[in-house]
């Protein structure tokens, strides 16, 4: 049996606080003293400076300015998050386009590309390796080219496992895609960085999360773009199901006896309310513009007043509305956050969807839902997959430390 002296347990402890002292000072509203860390962590002031010394030496931690200081006595020098310490590279493959970015420990974006193309056609290793390619050259970046990288984060419009295999992606039309083993056989830039995989909701829903500070524990995120996802939050946690699945929001429902989703059943929320839906509601598909020039034009004809782009966005709202309803009444959530294509067409669906909620929700009469846009918009993908990076170095930077 091991005793509390043993080294495994003081290793344990080590790691904990490390990990504490980083949390309190990302949390600070102001940078912290070591005597502040001290008394709001109660470990001892020898303790904390010993810490300190080692996470300043790691690049994790840097010296500000002294805190203003009341009363008598010498300022204490404050405590921040180092801006040049490990960053995390953020990457996200969506249907008609792909994403990189970079944030530093910090929280901030130093540095995004975005390659717009219809991925459709493509192989997964085709693919792969072109956003193997938009990575380096973000890597490769000014801004980017002096901060150690702790690792990358892949967000995917499907399903993936936890070992990051994208088992179904509908819109992609791909299926059973191990996305780590082909960058990795590839000897692409991220061949020798950690990597993790997971859906485009979740970790869209997870960058809001945490963009806004604490200000909402629980809701919904809505990921609008030719394909509809959803990430759940609650109490300050992603809601991933029992196989890590959960928020398929796309393919529930509107009509069963609706139009054939590509996924094979009918009557789909993507069908109504999808990208591709509303251009051709709004007669703005088929001619010849970008995805990104066609929702520009949307938006700027509904800010016109154009009848039929009014009534395109109505009706994808609407059908949005019942769906979200339904996930209200299951969920108990008060606050619907409208992310991707939908946060800058806000000001045209929220009022729809929030009145199709009003409808439909059993408890709206007393507890009204919130719909309000993404504060990330449709760059919250790839950069709640870098900031999901940069949070794990904060919460555990133990094995950061370690490297050599």
């Amino acid at each position: 049996m091991r005793t509390p002296e043993s080294p495994l347990r003081q290793a344990g402890l080590r790691e904990h606080h490390l990990g504490l002292v980083v949390r309190q000072v990302a949390a600070a509203g102001r940078p912290p003293s070591r005597a502040e860390i001290a008394a709001t962590t109660g470990l001892t002031r020898a303790t904390v400076s010993a810490l300190v010394d080692e996470l300043i030496g790691g690049r994790l931690l840097t010296e500000v300015d002294p805190v203003p200081r009341v009363g008598a006595g010498r300022p204490a020098t404050g405590l921040a998050l180092a801006a040049h310490g490990p960053a995390g590279l953020g990457l996200e493959i969506n249907v008609d386009y792909l994403a990189a970015c970079v944030v530093d420990l910090v929280g901030a974006v130093r540095h995004r590309a975005v390659h717009r193309a219809d991925q459709r056609p493509e192989t997964p290793e085709a693919v792969l390796t072109r956003l193997a390619t938009l990575a380096g050259t973000v890597l490769a970046a000014p801004e980017v080219a002096e901060l150690p990288i702790a690792g990358a984060a892949l967000a995917v419009p499907g399903l993936v496992t936890s070992e990051g295999v994208v088992r179904l992606a509908p819109n992609l039309g791909w299926q059973d895609v191990a996305v780590p083993a082909a960058l990795a056989s590839a000897g692409t830039p991220l061949a020798d960085l950690p990597l993790t995989v997971d859906n485009e909701a979740n970790l869209a829903a997870l960058g809001e999360l945490h963009a806004r500070s604490g200000e909402l524990a629980t809701f919904v995120y809505v990921s609008g773009e030719i394909g509809i996802g959803a990430g759940i939050v609650v109490d300050g946690q992603l809601f991933r199901g029992a196989r890590g699945w959960s928020g398929e929001l796309g393919h529930l429902a509107v009509r069963p006896d609706g139009p054939t989703c590509r996924c094979g059943a009918r009557g789909c929320l993507e069908q109504y309310a999808g990208q591709e839906a509303i251009l051709r509601a709004a007669g703005l598909a088929d001619q010849g513009l970008t995805a990104a020039e066609a929702l520009r034009q949307l938006a700027g004809r509904a800010a016109d007043g154009q009848p039929q782009v009014r009534r395109a966005l109505a009706a994808a709202a609407g059908a949005l509305g019942v769906v979200l309803a339904g996930v209200v009444n299951l969920l108990d959530v008060q606050t619907v956050l409208l992310g991707g294509i939908y946060a800058p067409l806000a000001p045209w669906l929220s009022p729809v969807v929030e009145a199709e909620i009003g409808r439909r929700v059993l408890t709206a009469g007393w507890s009204p839902v919130a719909v309000q846009p993404s504060v990330l918009g449709p760059e919250a993908a790839a950069t709640g997959a870098a900031g999901a990076v940069v949070r794990a170095v904060r919460d555990h930077p133990a094995p950061w430390l370690a490297l050599p």
